[in-house]
C-alpha cells in the first residue's frame, strides 16, 4: 500500500469510508477491513458512528501506530468551546489518546478561520491530532487557511471521482504540497453501468468501478476512501491497487463527462 507524507503524517492512499455506516453493521464493517489489510479508517463526528469504530479498533490487534484515524469536527461547532468538546467526545467515542487527523468537515460563512485553526494548532500541539486539515474547501477558502492563517493544512478531503472535475483545486494543492483525500471516489455507484469504464476493466478482468478507483490512485498527491459495508466490496477495493491501467485507458477515462456531482447540501460552499 502507497502513503502519502503530509505535515509529518504518513497516510495509506486507500482507506475506508464509513458515512451511514452504523451501530453493529459498522463495526463488523471496520473489523472486516482491518482484517484484510486496511489501515486507514475515515470517521466524523456527524456520521454518528465513532462508538462503534471505536470499539472495533480496541478488539483489533493491530498496533497502533499502524492504524491512521481521521475525524472531523462538524460545521456548527467551529467556535474555539465547540471545537475543544467536539473533539473531546470524538476521541472518547473512538477509545483514543489521539487521532492522525483531524479536519473541518464543511465551511461555515460565519466560522472566524483564525480562532478555528488556532484552536486545531492547539490540539495538535499538545498531540491530540498528529495533524489537521479541511474538507469541502474550495480554493478561495484554502487560500484563507493556508495563505494568510498559515496553518498547517495536512489535507482538503473532497468529493472526486472519474466524473467530477476537480483540475483547479488539484493545481492549487499540488502548489502548496497539500494531498487531496476524494470522497464518494466510485460516484455512489453510478460507475457500475458506465460502458467506457466497463470496456476498459474488461480488458483488465476488472470491474467498472475498479478502474474508476485505481485511476484516482494513480494519481500523485491523491488518495481515496471508499465506503464499503461488506467484505467482499472492502477487496474489490484492495484488488483494484492491482490494475495497471494504460495511457489509452487514462484518455479514455479523461474524455468522460467531468460535471456528476453527488454531495451538494444546501449549506455547501460556492463550489470553483
Amino acid at each position: 500500500m502507497d502513503h502519502l507524507k503530509t505535515q509529518g503524517i504518513s497516510m495509506p492512499k486507500l482507506g475506508l469510508g464509513t458515512f451511514r455506516m452504523q451501530g453493529d453493521v459498522c463495526r463488523e464493517a471496520v473489523e472486516s477491513a482491518l482484517s484484510i489489510g486496511y489501515r486507514h479508517i475515515d470517521t466524523a463526528e456527524m456520521y454518528a458512528n465513532e462508538e462503534a469504530i471505536g470499539a472495533a479498533l480496541a478488539a483489533s490487534s493491530v498496533p497502533r501506530g499502524e492504524l491512521h484515524v481521521t475525524t472531523k469536527v462538524w460545521h456548527e461547532n467551529l467556535a474555539p468551546d465547540a471545537i475543544r468538546r467536539a473533539f473531546d467526545a470524538s476521541l472518547k467515542k473512538l477509545r483514543l489518546d489521539h487521532v492522525d487527523l483531524y479536519l473541518v468537515h464543511w465551511p461555515s460563512s460565519s466560522a472566524n478561520w483564525g480562532a478555528v485553526f488556532e484552536s486545531l494548532m492547539k490540539l495538535k500541539e499538545e498531540g491530540r491530532t498528529r495533524a489537521i486539515g479541511v474538507a469541502n474547501f474550495t480554493t478561495a477558502l484554502l487560500k484563507i487557511a493556508v495563505e494568510d492563517v498559515r496553518a498547517p493544512i495536512a489535507c482538503n478531503q473532497v468529493e472526486y471521482h472519474a466524473m467530477l472535475d476537480q483540475s483547479k483545486l488539484l493545481a492549487y494543492l499540488k502548489a502548496k504540497s497539500i494531498p487531496l483525500v476524494a470522497y464518494c471516489p466510485l460516484a455512489q455507484g453510478r460507475f457500475a453501468s458506465d460502458p467506457v469504464l466497463a470496456e476498459i476493466g474488461a480488458r483488465h478482468n476488472a470491474s467498472a468501478a475498479q478502474v474508476a478507483l485505481k485511476w484516482l490512485l494513480d494519481q500523485d498527491g491523491v488518495a481515496a476512501i471508499p465506503k464499503a459495508s461488506r467484505r467482499e466490496s472492502q477487496q474489490a477495493n484492495l484488488d483494484a491497487l492491482k490494475i495497471e491501467l494504460d495511457e489509452a485507458d487514462r484518455k479514455k477515462i479523461a474524455a468522460l463527462p467531468k460535471d456528476k456531482r453527488c454531495v451538494n447540501p444546501g449549506f455547501a460552499p460556492a463550489w470553483d
